[in-house]
Formats: structure tokens, C-alpha cells, sequence
């Protein structure tokens, strides 16, 4: 007999506090914009007395810091009680000596994190990646979500996978975008859940746990003579990760009906162009991909949920073989770096395939608004073909195989070299949000330019001025 279905109405932060109720014996708060009300959440539900899947009250502990509330975490998880935290930006950055440690240690803890911007020139609340991007090097699983409906189902997932694969997973999605956005959802039943843990490796956690009666030396410090190989033996568990985790995917799939992969494709089968991004704007960009379909485009979008471990077989899994040309949407700044984040890594994975352009966009930081509406001229959210009528630069130099400097020559190996590099970035690359009508969904893009090139953002950068950059080691035909 099915399940009957349950449904809530709540935003991103009560979604992942609903979730992380049932599988947590303790939390450890500290409140920071704009993940406070997971916290708040918590405490409300413990004081109430509601049970977790255990059938005990979570305990709930406010520290004077996040670090001390990530310190409480480790402790916590040392003792062998489940642990979760929730936090955001410089909290998150607070907790990563700590993270580092849960992570070397194989405890399963999990942090819910409501991804926000980072003081840098300025202070901002709003959301964007550069805070979990910091944490990225902990050694912390990464699992993202996209909507308040993808958190209830998703948010289990972290749970599960960090019990039985002994890696503590970081859960994130936009703050505001999605933690304040909200939504009519369906929510899993703490009974269908319940089943899903994996019971001997819970056992196995909670037996290795520090006890006086079993004592057990930890903490140490490691000299060369040994901390590489341990460093070195923690590789098994992150290699077996992925598949941890698809398949958890695959038993939520079949609870909510929803399919779920740690990369999942949305568009063409037989697509060329095609988006990767995580968070909040792949809703945004299906959109997209419906209203280019409808006009007869072969597009799609690629879905990021299990960041790290980044698994380059289940993106080549999902990517579709007519893919030509790729564009990875950042929604962070790395200052100084060849490319972002997310971009490098999936240059990484297609490392050698000398049949692809891809190119990295960076949007939304600080939850920016760019909407359609502020730009008169719209073109698609991906390169496109070149157009013989106002193309986009951006469209020019991903497209075109031919040096328009060089009108008698045939293609131009040292430009397309270089539009295959990692120079070009958007300045501005304009994400719409949803609109009542799929037909008003389009995107435009601004200005590109070379980041190794000064250009003014009021200066006009035309064609013949960024083909210039572009081939000025190009000699001309003589």
C-alpha cells in the first residue's frame, strides 16, 4: 500500500531544520544571518518535545561563537551522539579548524549551511557560494540543493551518507533565494526515513566512541615519518562517497517520486550547448532550456548535487555525447585563480577532449538581481550560435572557429586556443528569475573580457576590440 503523502508549507531554513531534527541527537548553535531560523527551528521543536527518529528530544546547545559551537560539534560526535549545526559566511569560515578535525577523525556530522556572501570591499548578508567555497578543502562532503523541495528530499541523503561512508557532509543552498523562499512541499515521513539508516554502521559509529571503559588515544600529534600515509589511507572513503550517495539517491527517488542523481540533466538528449551549474538558478535555467526548446534548440542544463567528492563519472553519466559546448556558472569570486571553483573542475573532467569549448560565467553574487528586464538586448543564457545581426561577444568568441582578423585564412588554431582557455569570463552574465511566462524567460548577457585585460565596464568592448585581445599573438596573413 503506498504511502500517504504529507505536505508542509516552509521555507528553505525550515525544510533543512525539519530534516535535520530527525537525524540528530545534539545541536550546537550559534545564530548568523541568513541561517538563524534552522537554529531557532531546533530549539523551538526541542523544547515542544518532539522526538527525533531515535524517539529522544534533540539536546540543543547555544555556544558564544560559531567556533564554539563547531567545537561542541567535534566533541559531540567524539562521544558518539549524532551532531548538526547551521550556520552561514564568516560563521561558516569560524568553524574550519574544526571541520578540518571532524573530517580526519571520520565523524559523520552534518552542517547545514545557507550559503551567503562574504565581507571582502564591503559587508553583505545576501547570497552567494563564496562562503562554502572557503570550506571546500576540509574534507567535508558537499551536497547542494536548489529549491525548498529539493532540501526535504535531499537533505536526508547528508544524513544517511555520512553514516555509512564516515564522511560529515555540508549541506547548502542560497540564503534568502532559497532559505527564505516559501514553497507548499512534500515532506518524507520520519518512518520512511527511519528505515533508510544504515543500522551496523550507526552501531559501528556509536562503539567507537570514547568511552572510559574502552579507552582509546586520539588527538595526537603525527610526525613526517607517519602523517602522510594517514593522510593518504582516508582515500577509500572518499572514492566510495559517490556511490554512497547515488544510491541514497536513488532509495529518496523512489520515496518521493522525484529522480535524484549526484549530477542530474535537465533539456535535449541530443543537446550541443549545455549549462553546469548548482543552487538556486538551475530552477531558473529549466525554464530557459523549456523556451529554447520550444523553439526547435538543442540545450539543456546539468545540475550539481554531490560537489565533493566531485564524481567525474556521474557527470559523464549525465552528459549528454553531442555536448560541444559547455558553460559552468560560478556564483563565487576566487580572485587571482585561473578560473572559479566550479569551473576548473569540470575543465579537469573533460581534461584532453580537444573537441569541447567551455567556457566559466560567474553570476548572482550577493544575491544581485539580474533580471531580463535590465538589459535591452537579450540573448540566451549559453553561447549560441553567431548571429549576423548584433551577435553577443560572448556568443562570438565561444562559437566562432574562424579569426575575423584574419578573413582569408581558414580557422584560427591560436585564437581557438585561446577561446578554449580560461581567459574569458562574463563580466556580468544576467540570470533571470522565474516569470509568469515561459516566453519572457530569456537572459542577457553583458560585456566578456579577457581577465588578464584591462577594460573599463563603461567602455564599450565591440567585437573588432575583443578580437584585437584575442589574436594579438595571432600573426595577420601577409
Amino acid at each position: 500500500m503506498a504511502e500517504k503523502k504529507q505536505f508542509m508549507t516552509c521555507d528553505g531554513n525550515c525544510a533543512a531544520a525539519h530534516v535535520a531534527y530527525m537525524f540528530s541527537e545534539v545541536a550546537a548553535i550559534y545564530p548568523i544571518t541568513p541561517s538563524s531560523p534552522m537554529a531557532e527551528y531546533i530549539d523551538e521543536w526541542s523544547a515542544g518535545g518532539r522526538k527525533n527518529i531515535f524517539g529522544e528530544t534533540v539536546k540543543v546547545v547555544e555556544m558564544q561563537s560559531e567556533a564554539g559551537a563547531a567545537g561542541a560539534v567535534h566533541g559531540s560526535l567524539q562521544a558518539g551522539a549524532l551532531t548538526t549545526t547551521y550556520t552561514a559566511s564568516q560563521g561558516l569560515l569560524l568553524m574550519i579548524p574544526n571541520m578540518y578535525k571532524i573530517a580526519g577523525e571520520l565523524l559523520p556530522g552534518v552542517f547545514h549551511v545557507s550559503a551567503r556572501a562574504l565581507a571582502a570591499q564591503a559587508l553583505s548578508i545576501f547570497g552567494d557560494h563564496a562562503d562554502v567555497m572557503s570550506a571546500r578543502q576540509t574534507g567535508f562532503a558537499m551536497l547542494a540543493t536548489g529549491s525548498v523541495q529539493e532540501i526535504m528530499d535531499l537533505a536526508p541523503v547528508a544524513h544517511l551518507a555520512a553514516i555509512e561512508g564516515r564522511v560529515p557532509f555540508l549541506h547548502f543552498f542560497d540564503g534568502f533565494r532559497t532559505s527564505h523562499e516559501i514553497q507548499k512541499v512534500e515532506a518524507p515521513s520520519q518512518e520512511a526515513l527511519a528505515k533508510l539508516i544504515d543500522q551496523k554502521a550507526l552501531k559501528a559509529y556509536r562503539d567507537s566512541a570514547l568511552n572510559p571503559e574502552h579507552p582509546v588515544t586520539r588527538g595526537t600529534a603525527q610526525n613526517p615519518d607517519i602523517y602522510f600515509q594517514t593522510r593518504e589511507a582516508q582515500n577509500k572513503y572518499y572514492d566510495a562517497l559517490p556511490e554512497i550517495v547515488a544510491t541514497y539517491m536513488d532509495e529518496v527517488s523512489k520515496l518521493c517520486g522525484r529522480t535524484y542523481k549526484p549530477f542530474t540533466y535537465y533539456g535535449a538528449a541530443d543537446a550541443t550547448d549545455v549549462i553546469v551549474a548548482m543552487g538556486s538558478v538551475t530552477e531558473t535555467i529549466k525554464t530557459v532550456v523549456d523556451h529554447l526548446q520550444a523553439q526547435g534548440k538543442k540545450v539543456g542544463v546539468i545540475t550539481v548535487h554531490l560537489y565533493r567528492p566531485f564524481s567525474v563519472k556521474h557527470l559523464m553519466d549525465v552528459m549528454p555525447k553531442s555536448a560541444k559546448n559547455i558553460c559552468v556558472l560560478d556564483r563565487t569570486k576566487e580572485p587571482g585563480a585561473n578560473g572559479d571553483p566550479l569551473y576548473l573542475d569540470v575543465v579537469e573532467a573533460f581534461k584532453g577532449r580537444n573537441d569541447l569549448c567551455i567556457i566559466g560565467g560567474r553570476y548572482g553574487l550577493s544575491s544581485k538581481d539580474t533580471t531580463p528586464a535590465k538589459s535591452s538586448r537579450c540573448t540566451t543564457i549559453w553561447p549560441a550560435r553567431r548571429r549576423t545581426s548584433s551577435p553577443s561577444v560572448l556568443s562570438m568568441m565561444l562559437r566562432s572557429s574562424r579569426c575575423p582578423c584574419c578573413p582569408k585564412s581558414a580557422s584560427c588554431p591560436r585564437v581557438r586556443s585561446r577561446l578554449n582557455s580560461t581567459a574569458w569570463v562574463p563580466t556580468e552574465l544576467w540570470v533571470p528569475t522565474r516569470t509568469a511566462s515561459r516566453l519572457l524567460a530569456t537572459t542577457p548577457i553583458n560585456i566578456a573580457r579577457p581577465t588578464s585585460t584591462t577594460i573599463r565596464r563603461n567602455r564599450a568592448a565591440t567585437p573588432a576590440r575583443i578580437c584585437a585581445l584575442a589574436t594579438a599573438r595571432c600573426p595577420l596573413p601577409t
